[in-house]
């Protein structure tokens, strides 16, 4: 990560026709370049290459909407999937004709006529003839037959009725229903089948229980006339059943197989067809020359990778087989180019809560290095707590400890996500907390007596003698005991590290904690915002803008320490000049500030004559700030010489590729030429001196409203102090507190209490408001003195940036 954004060229690269589409798909390997749109007018759907994007697209929709079935191998496997449905036919059928026959055969042998169904015997005249030994239909030329099949469950009263109806009892139905349940194809739903068997006399008949059976959809199969040909049809059913079942079995082993063959390779299908879809948009994006031969393509590169983006082109051709190499050609422009800051997987973290603001101009300088200090230090001003901080620096060293088993894993859901990406910022801020929580001497709302309180009660009693009797003395006598600085021996120095342990025991603890941590916000406030103000020289000399220098910095500089930077020094200043026992002689800041402000003389002694020089000067810093900008510009637009040289970025001569030198062009607001001469540019006094007042407003008054911005570190310090607190004295010290054997078991549900307030108040939802805050602070009060956060960031051509079907649709 640098402190400002990476040198930016404009370059040409000539593409041969041939090799183009092999030279951009190693760019997008690389990510190297942003490429700009030559064909602004055209429609995207009159450029040359959109039906191959359509193809692309339409591949898409099979490979990211379609069944995998259909996914993988679509011909081939639609084939098998066929057969291997006409196979499950044949097996149903040959199923259902085997049952037929095992059912019918109990019909013809059966003379006890036991079945579900009844059977209707009423034909006319069957009485053998004693003379001719023939029925009445026999003579008449009636032949017997038989109609066999299956039918469904639901379908067998209906059936019956119909059978009777239209053939006026001529027939004989018998029937019984199978005892497996077979699925149909067609609906795929298990229905229950019944065998039926109807014996009638002569053809005209016969038709009509045809024409019946076709209309419940009867499945009907032919009937043996004898039992030898029964029992070889059966045998033959057996076989091919068999048969039938071995073929489908190696059928699915088949399927199987192929299916998890190309599941393995679809996921880099959907990435190959992702990427030519790519592609084909950035060679949309280019033009042809004249004999459309070559395609010329403009991109946003930065310097330091032209050298890999030669390499890249140099095997793009070599791919391509192209007999003329591409090359690459920088190339002036006007425009701005793109921000760039390369940031690793520490610092990614940091640079997106600058980029949440917005993306800094082009060679900006980027808060982004400095955040990775500055913002979990102000974090843990307001979370400051040693275990606190201990158990938040566990959970993010586990996470960066485990982040390669997390990142192969299947994405979570958004909150994990969030937590997982911070990881490192969580990290830091434990790591912090842990030290403020160390000079605040706070561990879960306890203090920690290290090295041993520096005051003593000893020196307060003079008869070494009777000591013990006369401390016992007095702390029966009185409830609090005042412990005088004043006394020698009392006080012996301060604690090395921190605040004193025994300031946990005192009643005026919130007094003392409330003086020290609004007096540390104010001076950590002016200390932030003033090294924002500085970090705006870097601005103004890397630009080389020197009057903003004089004009702007040094009246914001001036306005800013001599009213609240004074402020600070006061603070310091009353803790060095007064002892403890002149401390009733200390004037109070707020009121003596407020005097100085008022022109007053307060009751007190001044901290020293002549202090209201400062305050003239912060006065005197206000017209220069509002009037010296506009009236400098408008003496350097009549004609006047300009202080230094100034620029807004570099632009690169069309030199050869081996020079890469970059020349020198002046600001916009100098209104000179590239060649140095006079360029002819509007100026309008009102409307710079409109802007310029606008920033003077916008920057005295802010910087009254952002020192009392910072007074929320102490005010969520104290809270998360209290809460701290309040969260011991509530519940674990009730667990604590039990003398009885029972003590210890009523502790593991106490201490499981503690722990999860513990968890869910203090460290997640004080550390988010925390967290917020710090963000405010960072963006409002920091950010806003030398951070315009304008600019539009480097998009490269990456393939890695492209997100997956899979990841988008579930699939995976």
């Amino acid at each position: 990560m640098g402190f400002r954004s990476e040198e930016m060229c404009l370059a040409q690269l000539f593409l041969q026709s041939g090799s183009a589409y092999d030279c951009i798909s190693e760019l997008g390997e690389m990510g190297l370049v942003e490429f700009r749109d030559l064909n602004p007018s055209v429609s995207s759907f009159q450029r040359r290459f959109v039906s191959e994007i359509k193809r692309c697209e339409e591949m898409e929709r099979i490979l990211g909407k379609r069944s995998l079935l259909n996914i993988l191998l679509e011909v081939e496997l639609s084939e098998v999937a066929k057969n291997k449905e006409k196979l499950q036919r044949n097996l149903l059928e040959l199923t259902e004709y085997t049952h037929m026959l095992r059912i019918t055969h109990t019909f013809m042998h059966s003379r006890s006529r036991v079945t579900l169904g009844p059977q209707y015997e009423e034909f006319p005249s069957l009485e053998t003839e004693s003379v001719t030994g023939c029925t009445s239909m026999q003579r008449l030329g009636a032949k017997l037959g038989f109609i066999s099949g299956l039918i469904q469950r639901v379908k067998v009263e209906a059936f019956e009725r119909m059978l009777w109806r239209v053939c006026k009892g001529y027939t004989i139905l018998s029937y019984a229903e199978v005892d497996e349940s077979l699925a149909d194809l067609d609906t795929g739903e298990i229905n229950k089948n019944v065998v039926f068997l109807i014996s009638f006399w002569g053809d005209q008949i016969g038709q009509k229980v045809q024409k019946i059976c076709d209309c419940y959809h009867c499945h009907l199969y032919p009937h043996p006339e004898t039992d030898e040909e029964r029992a070889d049809v059966m045998d033959s059913l057996r076989t091919r059943i068999h048969d039938l079942q071995n073929v489908l079995h190696r059928t699915e082993d088949y399927l199987k197989q192929v299916l998890h063959k190309a599941s393995e390779s679809a996921h880099s299908w959907v990435l190959q067809v992702k990427k030519m879809k790519a592609i084909y948009h950035i060679l949309n994006l280019c033009s042809f020359d004249v004999t459309n031969k070559c395609l010329i393509a403009e991109v946003w590169c930065p310097v330091s990778d032209l050298a890999n983006l030669r390499r890249t082109l140099e095997e793009g051709s070599r791919k391509g087989d192209a007999t003329v190499p591409s090359f690459v050609n920088r190339i002036p422009s006007s425009d701005t180019p793109p921000t760039l800051l390369r940031s690793n997987k520490f610092t990614s973290g940091f640079q997106s809560i600058v980029e949440a603001y917005g993306v800094g101009d082009y060679r900006e300088a980027s808060p982004a290095p400095y955040t990775i200090i500055t913002f979990p230090f102000l974090f843990a001003v307001m979370f400051g707590d040693l275990g606190h901080g201990s158990v938040m620096t566990l959970f993010a060293l586990w996470m960066v400890l485990t982040e390669k088993d997390h990142k192969r894993r299947r994405p979570g859901n958004q909150v994990w996500t969030t937590f997982f990406d911070g990881r490192y910022i969580i990290l830091m801020m434990g790591l912090f907390s842990i030290y403020t929580g160390l000079i605040y001497n706070d561990c879960f709302s306890k203090s920690l007596n290290i090295f041993g309180s520096a005051w003593s009660v000893k020196a307060m009693f003079t008869n070494a003698t009777s000591l013990q009797q006369e401390v016992n003395e007095t702390l029966q006598t009185n409830a609090l005991l005042t412990l005088d600085p004043n006394v020698s021996g009392v006080f012996s120095g301060p604690y090395p590290l921190g605040i004193d342990p025994i300031w946990n025991m005192a009643v005026n603890r919130l007094t003392f904690l409330n003086s020290y941590k609004m007096k540390m916000s104010v001076i950590i406030g002016v200390i932030h915002m003033s090294f924002g103000v500085v970090l705006s020289v870097f601005n103004h000399l890397h630009f080389r803008q020197k009057f903003k220098i004089y004009l702007l910095f040094l009246p914001e500089l001036l306005f800013l320490l001599c009213l609240f930077g004074y402020l600070v020094f006061m603070i310091f200043y009353k803790w060095l000049a007064f002892s403890v026992r002149d401390s009733q002689l200390a004037p109070s800041i707020l009121i003596h500030f407020i005097n100085m402000f008022l022109m007053q003389e307060s009751a007190t002694t001044p901290l020293y004559p002549g202090q209201v020089c400062v305050l003239v000067v912060a006065l005197l810093s206000v017209p220069v700030l509002l009037f010296g900008r506009p009236l400098y510009l408008y003496w350097l637009h009549h004609g006047g010489k300009s202080l230094g040289v100034h620029r807004g970025y570099e632009r690169v001569r069309r030199v050869s590729e081996e020079d890469l030198s970059p020349s020198v062009v002046h600001d916009e607001e100098e209104g000179l030429s590239d060649s140095g001469g006079p360029r002819e540019v509007k100026f309008d006094f009102g409307d710079v001196f409109l802007h310029q007042a606008i920033h003077t407003i916008e920057y005295c008054l802010g910087c009254v409203s952002n020192t009392a911005s910072y007074l929320r570190l102490w005010a969520l310090s104290l809270a998360h102090a209290q809460l701290s607190e309040v969260l011991w004295a509530m519940v674990m010290r009730l667990g604590l507190r039990m003398s009885s054997r029972l003590g210890v078991l009523f502790l593991v549900p106490v201490f499981s209490v503690f722990a999860l307030l513990t968890i869910s108040i203090l460290l997640v939802m004080e550390g988010l408001s925390a967290f917020l805050h710090a963000l405010r602070l960072h963006w409002v009060e920091f950010q806003n003195k030398f951070y315009s956060g304008t600019g539009v960031k480097f998009a490269p051509f990456d393939f890695s940036l492209l997100p997956s079907v899979f990841e988008q649709d579930g699939l995976l």
